[in-house]
This record gives structure tokens, C-alpha cells and sequence, in this order.
């Protein structure tokens, strides 16, 4: 970081064509020429894939084209002042001023630390001057070089913020618990303190460009505002005594803010990120009318102490509007489930690998052997290996491993459900929304709702805990709110909601789905094959996929030939949601942002385990993108599968259960196939939207990041 700009990566009134496709090529070449990039092309072709995310071109005639490269072997930044300007795509016209960012594929410290510190130093007005008025390149050098060089004198200290109060490219002192040691002070400097939170879903530029406006503006107003940028670069929490000063609070955010509770009381003002850079002057007007207005909406008391992320407010007016609040519970509910996916999915797997799939049979008709073994062996007293025909070297030991594994990945997965419902709560109402959440959850699965069910009863648990927190009480009484009274209250009103109200529906319709599959056997083979591969990627675990597996594990204990077809179909079609996620993400990696490319290379294996769950994430992230397409891959593979004959005597296992498959060709012929119509189908439909590549997670505002 010592080295990032120097006169040879600078260019002064250049002419590089009339688009920007022209400059970034030529900023490339500048790049490989000082010896920082092993093939100009190739980096120009990551940062053309960038620029098919969303455009980079901001307000005041600013570019910021940027790119992660194997092309590039030091972390660079390379500016030009264009004449004639170039279009990059902002509302308000072509840039003349272009940063461009180069940093190694590996370098993503690197990358989020040039992007933070040159987003604080383009929002402040000198700075962009001095750009424009430079008449040297060494000056250009020195100009950029103080904004995003790192302090040398204080390397363990917190990141220049507007919630120290010092200039911005100033370092800040901290106290050991990382907290802004200025911060105390100057919440007395001005009769007027406000405070104020900025977020973006990655916390990379907009995060840090959103504090640096607000605290300008701040300056403008003649009042002291102090910000607490919660991004991904460094710790720069605001002091508890700066709160407790404060007048009121303004949250520019477009995800639930860390430990919202301790700003309790406060007069709010909320809006979106990209509000707090381009609507500063206005957001601290507004926030200066709340502190003397009563009646001003304020921060409840219902957020916890711990580190959290919720609180987003979903139906009070948050940033980014309804359907965003909803999409941001959603998501964060999403990512708390993904753990308990993956543990337990991966344990099953290797449960079947060292036991067998007779571990998830019922022999006597009521247990699993999986729970007879472990009732009534241990270590010391191992089972005979004769217990399943399929346990590895036939050995009593890994059978008894193997049931211990099985056992521990079936109670992870039992939380699948309640974990989404009480962290899609929770992202709504912050910690007393995980209770009545979890309960939700836990009802859901109770009454066969599946994933739809956590999904509309964390939905609900996490309104009405919301809802009930914004009960004005005694004040003997507040402190009761959030540990007790929500969770009570909220419980009562959700739980009962889903058992009284919707589990019965549910149950219904799984009746009548499970009546209707068992009329299309015989002659309508093929098509029932497609009814299953089409049920079994509709809702990936939920009741329709349970409909069709139920079905098909019901049937397989008579042993006859076509209920041993159906639950191939089954199983097969399972296994491709997941299958060609990872597929898709591995083939096009520039469609999908980085959690679902790490979502997409653990779905190999829960894909080839059965886990049609693997896919969840992106289908939450897409729906009406990858859901048909999964459908369509599903219903491929369920034709192919009754088609070729295929036939499957365990209940689960994925490619683990080969050994009781016949047809084993057939199995694999289906299953590729399938697995690439899906992926080629969810390849095109991302591909034909707007943006044409991967969003990446603070993009999805319509602000380059």
C-alpha cells in the first residue's frame, strides 16, 4: 500500500476515444506498462466485466472503474483527467476526472481499503478541485497519495471518520476498546449533537462516502454531527457518552443497524446510503427539527446490547422501502440459516458414507436405525456391521460413527426452519424478535409448513415484535419490554397465528397434492416424473418438495417397481437445484456475488448429498429468476429418470447410494442433464437482465460502489 500511485499512472488532459471502454483500456495499459499487470487486456477485460454490474460514473463529473484481476500483481490506482470528458454512466452527465482501481484477485483487504479511502477524500469539494488545477503529474501524486497512503505513524489506529470529528485523512486516536477517544469531547463542541449511523449491505464505499457528507454537512449547519460508519474496513463505534449527549439520530442505511437499541430514545430520521450522500444538507435540516420537535418519531427501546443486525423498521418508513426492508429480513434470515444447511447436510452425507443408508430406514417400523444404534451400543459395545448391508469394510465401528454423524446432522437440520423464522425476525425487530421467531419456526415444522412457513412466520413474529415495541409504557416498565413483554406478547400473537390459522391450510394442501400424484401413475409415468421434478425445485424443502417426498418414501416401502422409479424421480430431481447453482456460479462466477459464489462451491456436495436446500440462498436472492429455472432442470430430470427406468431403494443419500440404485447410468444420464439445462437456463435469464453480471451487495441501491 506504500507504493499505489506514481507519476507514471497518472495522465493529465488525455484524449482516450469517446466511451469508456477507450479509457479503460488505455488506464490498463498504463498499469502493465509501469509492470503492475501481466496482460493489459486481460485487466481491462475484469474491469469491463465490473462495469456490466452497474455503472461507476458518480455525481460532479467522477469515475471510479475498479476491478479484482489475476492480471494484476500490485494493488494500483491509476487516474486520468479526460478531455474531452467521457460518459460512465452518471444521471448527471460525463467525468473528466477517472480513478481507476487495479488489485490482485487475492488483495481483498487491499481493494476495500483503496475504495474506502478514496470515496471519503471524492465527496469533499477541495479535493476534486486540486484534481481539476493540478498542472503536474507529481502533483496529482501527492494530492492522492494523502488520501488513501496508510498512516505510517499510527498503524494500529482506526480509520479517519467523521466520528472522531478531525479532518477528514486525519488519524484517529482510539481507546482500547476501539471506540473514537475524540469522540467525547467533541459531542460538547456544539450545543447541537446529532449522531448518525451509515450502512451499505458490504460497507465498502458508500458506507464511508455517506459519513464523510454527512459530517460536512454537518459543518455547514454550524451543529456537530458525529458518524458511525459500520462497514467492512476497521471499528469506529461512537462512544457511549457521545449517544447519551446526543439530539437526535440519523440512520442512512441500507441493512439493519448494528445494535440499534443503543440509540433508544432518540428522535430518528431514516433514509437509504445513497440519500445520506447526495441529500446530506437535508438529512441534518431534518434531524435538527426532530431534536426540538416532541412528537418527533424516535428510536424504541427494543434493541439488544450485543452486536446486532437488526432493527430494520420493515412498514415504518426505513430506507429503501418496503419491498427492500422485506428483501434485507429476508436475507439476513437467510445467512443465519446457511450454517445449519451446511453442518447438517454434510453430517447426513457422511453419516450414509460410513454407515450406510439403511441408518435413515425404519426396520422395526417405528425407529430409525440410526436411533436403535445409538440407544443401544456405544464404544465399548459396538454393533455387528451385519446391521446394514452398507456400512464401510462392514465394519461395526464406522457403523456406529457413522449413525452418530447421521444423528447430529438430522438435529442441525431440525433448526433449519426455526433458525430462518427467528433471524428473519430478528433482522425486523432485533433480539426480541427471536423468540417468538424461533417459536414461529418451530410451529412451521410442527404443522408442515415447511420453508414457507418460517419464512411467513418469522415474517410475522418479527412484525409484531416490532409492533409491540413501539408501545409507549411506564417507565417502571421499560425495562421489562425487551427481555420479557415482546417475547411473551409476540410469541402469543405469531405462534398462534401459525398453529391456529395456517397450519391447517398447509396440511390440506399437501393432502391433496400427495392424492394427486398417486393418480398419475401407471401410463403417465413420464409426466408424473415431471409433476415430481417440478414439485421438488418449486420451493427447495418446503411443503410442495415434502408433498413429493413424502409420496415417494411412502410408496417405496411396498418395494414395488414403480414406487422404486418415483423415488429415483424423487431424489434425482432433488439434487439439481443445488447441483446447478454451483454449476452456474462456477461457470459464470461474474453473475452471482461472493457469498453465493461461497454458497455455490459448498453446494456441490449438498447437491450431491440431496440437500435440494443448498440452493435456498439463491433462490432468496432471485426468485423469479432461479425458481423456474430450477423447475425447469428438475422437470428434466424427472422425465429422464421414469423414461430410462431408473429405479432407487434408499429414502435419501444423493450419490452416496449408488450401491441401491439400478439403472446407474440411467441415474447419472438424468442427473447431468438435468443439472445443465438448469444452469444454462439460470445462466440466461441473469444474463438478460439489466445489469448483465454479478451485483454486487452494496450496488443493489443503484449507486456504484
Amino acid at each position: 500500500m506504500s507504493d499505489l500511485i506514481n507519476q507514471h499512472l497518472v495522465a493529465l488532459n488525455a484524449s482516450y476515444g469517446e466511451n469508456k471502454d477507450d479509457v479503460i483500456r488505455a488506464l490498463a495499459g498504463l498499469v502493465a506498462a509501469d509492470g503492475r499487470s501481466t496482460d493489459a487486456e486481460g485487466l481491462a477485460g475484469d474491469a469491463f466485466a465490473r462495469e456490466a454490474k452497474s455503472v461507476t460514473g458518480m455525481p460532479g463529473g467522477l469515475a471510479i472503474p475498479h476491478c479484482r484481476s489475476e492480471h494484476v500483481t500490485t494493488p494500483t490506482l491509476v487516474f486520468a483527467r479526460l478531455s474531452p470528458q467521457v460518459d460512465f454512466g452518471a444521471k448527471d452527465g460525463p467525468a473528466d476526472l477517472v480513478f481507476m482501481i487495479a488489485a490482485p484477485a487475492t488483495g481483498d483487504q487491499d481493494h476495500m481499503k483503496l475504495l474506502t479511502k478514496l470515496a471519503r477524500a471524492l465527496v469533499r469539494k477541495d479535493f476534486t478541485d486540486a484534481l481539476r488545477a493540478a498542472s503536474t503529474t507529481d502533483e496529482v501524486v501527492t494530492l492522492v497519495s494523502d488520501v488513501v497512503a496508510p498512516e505510517a505513524s499510527t498503524p494500529t489506529a482506526a480509520p479517519a471518520t467523521a466520528a472522531t470529528g478531525a479532518p477528514a485523512g486525519a488519524a484517529a486516536e482510539t481507546t482500547g476498546s476501539g471506540q473514537s477517544a475524540s469522540s467525547t469531547t467533541a459531542a460538547s463542541a456544539a450545543e447541537t449533537t446529532i449522531v448518525a449511523v451509515t450502512a451499505c449491505p458490504t460497507g465498502i464505499a458508500h458506507t464511508y462516502m455517506a459519513a464523510e457528507a454527512l459530517a460536512a454537512a454537518g459543518q455547514k449547519a454550524g451543529v456537530e454531527v458525529l458518524v458511525e460508519p459500520q462497514g467492512s474496513v476497521g471499528a469506529e463505534r461512537l462512544d457511549p457518552s457521545v449517544i447519551a449527549s446526543a439530539s437526535a439520530v440519523i440512520f442512512a442505511t441500507d441493512v439493519g443497524v448494528r445494535d440499534k437499541g443503543r440509540f433508544a430514545g432518540l428522535p430518528e430520521v431514516s433514509t437509504s446510503v445513497k440519500s445520506g450522500i447526495h441529500d446530506a444538507d437535508e438529512l441534518v435540516a431534518r434531524a435538527i427539527g426532530a431534536a426540538q420537535d416532541p412528537n418527533a418519531p424516535r428510536v424504541s427501546g427494543a434493541g439488544g446490547s450485543g452486536d446486532s443486525v437488526g432493527g430494520t423498521a420493515v412498514g415504518t418508513g426505513g430506507a429503501g422501502g418496503l419491498g427492500n426492508q422485506l428483501r434485507t429480513a429476508l436475507l439476513t434470515g437467510v445467512s443465519y440459516m446457511i450454517p445449519f444447511v451446511a453442518a447438517g447436510g454434510l453430517l447426513i452425507a457422511l453419516g450414509f458414507l460410513l454407515g450406510g443408508y439403511e441408518l435413515a430406514l425404519k426396520p422395526d417400523g417405528t425407529n430409525q436405525l440410526a436411533d436403535s444404534i445409538l440407544g443401544g451400543y456405544n464404544l465399548s459395545n459396538l454393533p455387528s456391521g451385519g446391521l446394514s448391508d452398507h456400512s464401510l469394510f462392514g465394519s461395526g465401528f464406522f457403523l456406529f460413527l457413522g449413525a452418530a454423524l447421521f444423528k447430529l446432522g438430522g438435529l442441525s437440520f431440525g433448526f433449519l426452519v426455526p433458525a430462518l423464522a427467528g433471524y428473519i425476525a430478528y433482522a425486523i425487530a432485533d433480539r426480541p424478535g427471536i423468540a417468538p421467531g424461533f417459536t414461529a419456526g418451530a410451529v412451521a415444522v410442527f404443522t408442515g409448513a415447511g420453508f414457507i412457513g418460517g419464512i411467513v412466520g418469522g415474517l410475522l413474529a418479527g412484525v409484531v415484535a416490532l409492533w409491540i415495541s413501539g408501545f409507549r409504557v411506564p417507565s417502571f416498565v421499560r425495562g421489562l419490554m425487551p427481555v420479557v413483554i415482546i417475547p411473551l406478547f409476540a410469541t402469543l400473537v405469531s405462534g398462534g397465528a401459525m398453529i391456529l390459522v395456517l397450519g391447517e391450510p398447509l396440511s390440506w394442501l399437501t393432502d391433496r397434492l400427495t392424492n394427486g400424484l398417486s393418480n398419475m401413475s401407471g401410463s403417465a409415468a413420464i409426466l408424473l416424473g415431471v409433476v415430481l421434478g417440478l414439485m421438488m425445485c418449486f420451493d427447495l424443502g418446503g411443503p410442495v418438495n415434502k408433498a413429493a417426498y413424502v409420496f415417494a418414501t411412502t410408496g417405496l416401502a411396498t418395494g414395488t417397481e414403480a414406487n422404486l422409479k418415483i423415488m429415483a424421480a424423487v431424489m434425482l430431481s432433488g439434487m439439481v437445484p443445488p447441483l446447478a447453482m454451483a454449476l452456474a456460479s462456477t461457470v459464470r462466477p461474474k453473475l452471482f456475488t461472493e457469498p453465493e459464489l461461497e454458497n455455490g462451491r459448498a453446494a456441490w456436495l449438498l447437491g450431491a448429498s440431496f440437500i435440494s436446500e443448498g440452493a435456498i440462498p439463491f433462490a432468496a436472492a432471485d426468485p423469479l429468476r432461479v425458481i423456474p429455472s430450477m423447475m425447469l432442470g428438475g422437470a428434466v430430470t424427472g422425465a429422464l429418470s421414469e423414461a430410462f427406468g431408473v429405479q432407487l431403494r434408499a429414502p435419501h443419500g444423493g450419490i452416496f447410494v449408488l450401491f441401491a440404485v439400478d439403472g446407474v447410468v440411467g441415474f447419472i444420464v438424468a442427473l447431468v442433464l438435468g443439472t445443465v439445462v438448469a444452469a444454462a437456463a439460470v445462466v440466461a435469464l441473469k444474463s438478460a437482465r439489466g445489469s448483465g453480471a454479478r451485483v454486487a451487495e452494496d450496488e443493489r441501491v443503484a449507486v456504484p460502489a
